[in-house]
């Protein structure tokens, strides 16, 4: 089972105080390599891949961001979890984030938001939760029928029609339910 915590957690823990520059780096060197054919895997393959990072940065493969970066690409590669990449990248993102107070939030919509009810929201959104910033993403969900819903993490804000639908059907019958057994535990 791939861990991409720890792998993450190394990355932060090694990188210390550079983990911004590293992380950027580490970002515009995996492109390239996700376009080589085949496995990216195994000691001689890291070698190569080491070589080839190291020739292409250059005279900036001297600051150390390059250099953990580098190193830690071919850590992954040797041993043989670069397919993963993509998951470390995210929980990299993820951690550096919750250091630096940034919330990461989600919005579904059933139409597109213009852009100042977004900011408003995310403003709204950094005010109530006390956070240093949003990254706020924005998804498309015309089943909601309208409203929105925000969900961060494992907490859901839903404030959507179909929402609203849902929630007044549910009272709908538990009034029905009430009504018919006398206000007496549930039983009809």
């Amino acid at each position: 089972m791939f861990h991409s915590d720890r792998w993450a957690g190394a990355f932060i823990s090694v990188s210390g105080g550079n983990t911004a520059a590293a992380f950027t780096c580490l970002k515009a060197m995996i492109p390239p390599l996700k376009s080589i054919r085949g496995a990216v895997l195994g000691r001689s393959t890291a070698a190569r891949i080491e070589k080839l990072l190291r020739e292409s940065a250059g005279a900036a493969g001297s600051d150390p961001a390059v250099e953990y970066s580098i190193r830690f690409i071919s850590l992954l590669v040797e041993k043989n979890c670069f397919k993963h990449i993509d998951s470390v990248l995210q929980r990299i993102e993820q951690r550096m984030d919750e250091q630096m107070g940034i919330l990461d939030v989600t919005v579904e919509s059933a139409v597109p938001m213009n852009s100042g009810f977004a900011e408003e929201m995310r403003l709204s959104i950094m005010e109530r939760t006390g956070a240093a910033g949003v990254k706020m993403k924005t998804r498309l969900v015309p089943e909601l029928l309208g409203g929105y819903r925000l969900r961060t993490g494992g907490f859901c804000v839903d404030a959507s029609l179909k929402g609203q639908l849902e929630q007044m059907k549910a009272d709908m019958f538990a009034a029905v339910r009430t009504a018919m057994t006398g206000g007496k535990n549930g039983e009809l």
